[in-house]
C-alpha cells in the first residue's frame, strides 16, 4: 500500500473517531438536555461537514505518516483528543451544541400561525423550536411552513 493511501486512512481513522466524541458530547448534553427526539446515527450524518472531514483526514493522516517524530505526532494527537473529549462536560457540551446547531431569533409562518424564536435543531422532517411568545419548545413540521 502507497505511502499516500496509508496516511489518508489513518487520517481518516482518526478524524471518526475525534468526531464520535464531539458529536457523543453534543448528543449528551444538547439533543438530550432539551429532549429532542432524535439518534446519534442521524445527528452524526445530518451534521457531517464533508470538506472539514476530508481536510481534517488529510492534515492528521500527514502528521501521523509522514512526519518522522513520533513524540510529535503523539503530542497533536493527544491534544486533539484532550480537546475534543471535553465535549463530555455537560457545559461544554452544550455550548458546543448550541453553535453549531442553534439559531437565534428566527420567524416562520405556516397558514395559519406566525412563529418567532430560536431553533435548536432543524432536523429531516421537523424543526424543534423554542417560542418566545408560548415560552415553550414547540415541533414545527418543515412541509407546513411557508417559505
Amino acid at each position: 500500500m502507497s505511502k499516500f493511501v496509508m496516511a489518508f486512512l489513518s487520517g481518516t481513522f482518526f478524524t471518526f473517531i475525534l468526531d464520535f466524541f464531539i458529536f457523543l458530547g453534543i448528543k449528551l448534553h444538547y439533543i438530550d438536555f432539551y429532549g429532542i427526539d432524535l439518534y446519534y446515527n442521524i445527528l452524526f450524518a445530518d451534521n457531517q461537514s464533508p470538506l472539514l472531514y476530508l481536510v481534517s483526514s488529510i492534515i492528521l493522516g500527514y502528521i501521523t505518516i509522514y512526519i518522522d517524530n513520533n513524540k510529535l505526532s503523539t503530542i497533536v494527537l493527544g491534544i486533539l483528543f484532550f480537546i475534543v473529549s471535553l465535549t463530555l462536560i455537560e457545559p461544554i457540551g452544550n455550548y458546543v451544541g448550541k453553535m453549531i446547531l442553534m439559531e437565534k431569533n428566527v420567524t416562520f409562518r405556516d397558514h395559519k400561525y406566525t412563529f418567532t424564536g430560536d431553533i435548536y435543531y432543524n432536523g429531516r422532517d421537523t424543526i424543534t423550536f423554542y417560542d418566545y411568545e408560548l415560552e415553550k419548545i414547540i415541533f414545527l413540521k418543515k412541509k407546513d411552513l411557508k417559505q
